[in-house]
């Protein structure tokens, strides 16, 4: 806990750096790049649209459970947080292998890095959230107050994901075969998240399989999403969730802090 404390004091301290390099991050992913920004929305956009066509009333027909959705309103709030999630981990896991000038400097707060990726990553979200946004509007659904709560969610997640990213970016440079680990997970955990199907396909034959999905934290957050989006419910209707995800995220905090430091002495003889 007193890890925990000390990074939320140094992230207040050092606010203005970490804004300016999350921006120089951000802008330093489209250098010599044609169409720049436009690659930014381009793979996700495609990635929906085929979910979309295989699933959704073209493909395997299937029902999003909230009743005047089509497939694509009801994917969205779905999709756009794991996108989110598997860029934040995937660039997070070597961002202290990609900053190492910035390691070997005795001055760096190198826990500040991790964060850094963390916020280059969240200006791309939220340009997506935007999106989403429009997409209901165009889809001819008025705003409601939930709307405001995929906020909340966000921040949500993106502890999650810097509790993670402290371990897997610690770990990596060490052991050079985290990253190809952490795509794999992320390849299987997609799958294994009720985000493209119905969950009720398997509840509805084993019960015990909608607790399998909820041990999951990142169900917290799609469903958040869809909450916010589609139902219009608040977080504090999910309490037993949401005291789980909390607890969850805040052990694997502590944890990745104590990794993450612990290892601090040895990074820049490695890198």
């Amino acid at each position: 806990m007193i890890s925990l404390l000390k990074l939320f004091r140094d992230l207040w301290e050092n606010k203005k750096m970490v804004a300016e390099l999350a921006k120089a991050d951000f802008r330093k992913r489209f250098v010599g790049s044609y169409f720049g920004i436009v690659w930014m929305f381009v793979q996700p956009l495609v990635t929906i649209a085929i979910y979309a066509f295989i699933f959704g009333e073209h493909g395997m027909k299937n029902a999003p459970p909230v009743p005047n959705a089509s497939y694509v309103i009801w994917l969205t709030p779905g999709m756009i947080p794991w996108f989110y999630f598997s860029e934040s981990l995937n660039m997070g896991t070597g961002t202290l292998q990609e900053y190492n000038y910035l390691v070997k400097k005795v001055v760096f707060q190198v826990e500040l890095l991790p964060v850094i990726k963390l916020v280059s990553c969240f200006m791309v979200h939220l340009c997506f959230m935007a999106i989403m946004f429009g997409l209901y509007l165009f889809d001819g659904r008025m705003p409601m107050a939930s709307w405001i709560q995929v906020f909340y969610y966000a921040f949500a997640l993106s502890m999650f994901t810097l509790a993670l990213v402290y371990f897997t970016s610690s770990i990596q440079v060490f052991f050079k075969d985290m990253s190809q680990i952490v795509a794999i997970c992320l390849a299987f955990g997609m799958w294994l998240t009720p985000i493209m199907y119905d969950e009720a396909i398997f509840t509805n034959r084993h019960a015990w399989i909608g607790t399998f999905f909820k041990i999951n934290p990142f169900y917290y957050i799609a469903a958040g999403y869809r909450d916010s989006m589609l139902t219009g419910h608040w977080f504090w209707e999910r309490p037993t969730m949401t005291v789980y995800f909390w607890a969850v995220t805040l052990i694997l905090m502590i944890l990745g802090l104590r990794s993450f430091r612990k290892l601090r002495p040895h990074f820049s003889d490695v890198l």
